[in-house]
C-alpha cells in the first residue's frame, strides 16, 4: 500500500487550513452580517463563539481526521458501526452544496474585475446606486453565459492547482496566496482607514451596543463560526488525515481560529471606515460588496485601480477556500476509485460544474421561477448546506468523538502535546462530549425555524 502524503511542514498545514476558513466566509458574508447586525455588537459575539464553540470543533475534526489518516468518508470507520459512515456522506452532499454556488460566486468577482479593468463599469468618477443596481442585474443576474465563462475560469485554476497534488499542486499555492491575501489585505485597511470621516465607521464597528445581543444573535452568529471555519463538511478531516502524528493539534488549531477571526476583522477595516466615510448605509446585506463597495471607489482618487486590488482580494480568498473544498471531494474519489489526481480532479470538478454550478448560474435567470423550499436554486444550495447538512455533520462528529472514540480521541488529542497539558485534553473531550451536542442542535433548530 503506498504511504499516505504528509505536510510538508507545519507553516504549509497552518496555511491551508488558514486558507480554507478564509474565503467568502470572512470577506463578504462576515462585514454584511456585522452591518446587518448592529456593528460591534456581532463582532463580540463572534469572538466569544470562536472560543466556545469554533476551535473546540476544529480539535474534533482534526482529531478524527489525523485518527483515520483516511478520506472524510473513510474517516469514521473502524469503530464497529459502518453506519457512522453516513456521518461522511452528509458532510460531503454539504460539499457539493456549498461548491455548488461558491464557485458562481467567483464568477461574479472576475466579472467585476474584467468590467472595472476594460471601463464598462467606469469608477474613474463617482456613480449612484441606481447604476449599481442596473450593472447587477444586467451583469450578474441577467447574463448566464458571461457568468458561466468566468466561473469556468475559476474552475480551471482550481483544476490546475489540484491535478498537480497535494505537494506540487495545492502546498505550493497556499505558499504564494496566503502572503498575496494579507498584502492585500493591509494596503485596503490602510488605504479605508485613513479617509476622512472613516472614524465614524471605526465606531460603529467597533463599539458594541449591548443591548442588540440577543440569544437569538448568538445563534446566528454561531452558524457564521460553522460556516467561516469550513465545519461540518469534511474540510478539515481531509487537511489534517495528511499531519504527522507528532503534530500539537492544539497549537495548529489555536492558531487557525486566531487567524480566521483577524482576517475577518481585517475585512470589516477594509469596509466600513469607506462607507462611513462616503455616507453610505452599511446594512445592504448579501449585495454590500458588489452594489454599494463600487460606489465607494468611484469616490477615491484611483478608484478603478483600489477596486481591481479588492476584487483580486477576494477571488484570492475564494480560491484559498475552493481548492481545499475541493480537495475534500477529490481525495475521496481518488482513494476509493484508486484514480489519479489529476482524473479524480477532472471527473469531480466535470461532475459539480454541470449538477451544481450551472443550476445556481440559472438561478437569477432561465431558472428564476424554480423554488426549493421557497428559495431559488442559489439561496437553496447555500441555506440547505449551511442549515441542515452542515449542522448535522457537526453533531455527528462530536457525537462520534465524545461516545464513539472516547479514549481513541483523547489519546490522539494528546499526541503531539508531549505529555502536557493533559488537563486541557480532559476538558475539551467532556466539553465535547456533553455541551457541542446542545449547542448545535439549538444552531440547527434555530437555523431551520423560518421553514416551519
Amino acid at each position: 500500500m503506498q504511504k499516505r502524503h504528509v505536510w510538508s511542514s507545519s507553516l504549509t498545514y497552518i496555511l491551508t487550513t488558514a486558507g480554507a476558513t478564509i474565503g467568502f466566509g470572512a470577506t463578504w458574508r462576515f462585514p454584511y452580517l456585522v452591518g446587518q447586525n448592529g456593528g460591534g455588537a456581532y463582532v463580540v459575539t463572534f469572538i466569544i463563539a470562536m472560543l466556545i464553540v469554533g476551535i473546540p470543533m476544529i480539535l474534533v475534526e482534526n482529531v478524527i481526521g489525523r485518527r483515520a489518516h483516511k478520506n472524510s468518508l473513510d474517516a469514521y470507520d473502524g469503530y464497529g458501526s459502518k453506519w457512522w459512515k453516513i456521518v461522511g456522506v452528509l458532510g460531503l452532499i454539504g460539499c457539493f452544496g456549498i461548491i455548488g454556488y461558491y464557485m458562481v460566486l467567483g464568477g461574479w468577482v472576475i466579472t467585476y474585475i474584467v468590467n472595472i479593468f476594460t471601463g464598462a463599469l467606469n469608477l474613474s468618477a463617482p456613480i449612484t446606486k441606481e447604476l449599481t443596481n442596473s450593472f447587477y442585474n444586467i451583469n450578474i443576474e441577467h447574463s448566464p453565459w458571461m457568468i458561466s465563462l468566468y466561473t469556468i475560469v475559476f474552475i480551471l485554476i482550481n483544476w490546475f492547482i489540484l491535478a498537480k497534488g497535494l505537494s506540487d499542486g495545492v502546498e505550493r499555492a497556499m505558499k504564494f496566496l496566503m502572503p498575496l491575501l494579507f498584502i492585500c489585505l493591509i494596503a485596503i485597511v490602510i488605504r479605508n482607514v485613513t479617509l476622512p470621516g472613516a472614524g465614524e465607521g471605526i465606531k460603529f464597528y467597533l463599539k458594541p451596543d449591548f443591548s442588540k445581543i440577543t440569544p437569538a444573535l448568538f445563534i446566528a452568529v454561531l452558524g457564521q463560526v460553522f460556516f467561516a471555519l469550513s465545519l461540518g463538511f469534511g474540510v478539515m478531516i481531509t487537511l489534517s488525515s495528511y499531519l504527522s502524528k507528532s503534530e500539537n493539534l492544539l497549537k495548529t488549531s489555536l492558531i487557525t481560529g486566531i487567524i480566521n477571526t483577524v482576517v475577518a476583522l481585517l475585512a470589516g477595516f477594509m469596509i466600513f471606515p469607506s462607507l462611513f466615510s462616503f455616507g453610505l448605509a452599511p446594512d445592504s446585506g448579501p449585495k454590500l460588496v458588489f452594489e454599494v463597495l463600487p460606489i465607494v471607489f468611484s469616490h477615491m482618487h484611483f478608484g478603478s485601480v483600489i477596486a481591481i486590488f479588492f476584487f483580486l482580494l477576494l477571488i484570492v480568498a475564494a480560491l484559498t477556500t475552493s481548492i481545499t473544498l475541493y480537495e475534500v471531494l477529490v481525495t475521496v474519489v481518488c482513494e476509493k476509485f484508486k484514480m489519479t489526481r489529476k482524473r479524480s480532479s477532472t471527473i469531480v470538478l466535470s461532475v459539480l460544474f454541470v449538477l451544481g454550478n450551472i443550476p445556481c448560474i440559472m438561478a437569477y435567470g432561465p431558472w428564476a421561477s424554480v423554488r426549493i423550499l421557497g428559495f431559488n436554486i442559489f439561496d437553496a444550495f447555500d441555506y440547505i448546506s449551511g442549515n441542515i447538512f452542515f449542522v448535522i455533520t457537526a453533531f455527528g462528529s462530536a457525537i462520534f468523538v465524545g461516545w464513539v472514540m472516547k479514549k481513541t480521541a483523547k489519546e490522539e488529542l494528546a499526541s503531539g502535546l508531549k505529555g502536557r497539558y493533559g488537563w486541557v485534553v480532559s476538558i475539551w473531550y467532556h466539553y465535547v462530549k456533553f455541551i457541542i451536542p446542545i449547542i448545535i442542535l439549538v444552531i440547527f433548530i434555530f437555523g431551520i425555524k423560518d421553514l416551519f
